[in-house]
């Protein structure tokens, strides 16, 4: 694979059965139940080849689940962006509302995601903080505390801020040209008015959703920038209060 580009070969199949092997020799009996890969910046979803993948390996080993993390949008917004997933068996039609699900796709990568929407389902996800994580959690913490309270999410994140504001911008074109294309009375014509004003109605609510959490992503950093000023600069600013000359 690349690195926004997952495909299992035969290498990682046989890695996967010696480690097994390997595992049972050891006498370990933990199973390989899964497998994970990232979607730098563009969210947490099943592309074709991801559903390929994963379709591929519940056919022959139960339970199987793939997981997807956003390592880029984590980052951004200080909250594990990760999902977990599994496809539905072939020529299954899952009912209209599970297709629904919100989730922020840049518009490059819309077609993949609206292709493949229907061939998986998410699952409910937890995760905890074992003692060896809290060890080295805290190891990392006791040295990188200065940087890490330092630093600064919006400038840390600044290009991917602007290619989620570019993103947003493309999209709002793009939802104005079908808008003003259906307006001049060419759905209805067809007789597919309706039709067409549920799906731009659909579409705006998503543009919305874009808009606002992109929104709250700006206030938060913000936010946490005007703390740190107010809680480390607050003295620097501060004139010495004057003080009377001793002349005694």
């Amino acid at each position: 694979g690349t690195e926004t580009r997952v495909n299992a070969q035969a290498e990682a199949y046989e890695y996967m059965v010696e480690f097994q092997s390997l595992a049972r020799d050891a006498g370990r009996l933990e199973n390989v139940v899964g497998w994970y890969h990232s979607h730098p910046g563009y969210g947490c979803w099943m592309s074709g080849i991801d559903c390929s993948t994963q379709m591929l390996n519940q056919q022959y080993q139960e339970p199987w689940v793939a997981l997807v993390i956003d390592p880029t949008r984590t980052a951004s917004t200080g909250k594990v962006e990760i999902g977990a997933f599994r496809t539905y068996p072939q020529g299954y039609k899952p009912p209209e509302e599970a297709q629904n699900e919100f989730e922020s796709v840049p518009l490059n990568k819309i077609e993949d995601f609206g292709a493949h929407q229907g061939q998986y389902y998410q699952l409910d996800i937890s995760y905890f903080k074992s003692a060896c994580d809290t060890a080295l959690l805290n190891t990392l913490w006791n040295k990188y505390w200065i940087a890490t309270l330092s630093s600064s999410p919006i400038l840390a994140n600044s290009a991917y801020f602007n290619e989620q504001i570019k993103d947003l911008a493309d999209k709002i074109e793009q939802a104005e040209g079908q808008l003003s294309h259906f307006g001049r009375g060419g759905g209805a014509y067809f007789g597919l008015g309706e039709r067409s004003t549920k799906k731009d109605e659909a579409q705006l609510k998503k543009l919305m959703k874009d808009a606002s959490k992109l929104g709250r992503e700006h206030v938060q950093g913000l936010m946490q920038q005007v703390i740190k000023d107010g809680v480390f600069n607050s003295s620097r600013g501060a004139a010495p209060a004057p003080t009377d000359m001793d002349t005694s």
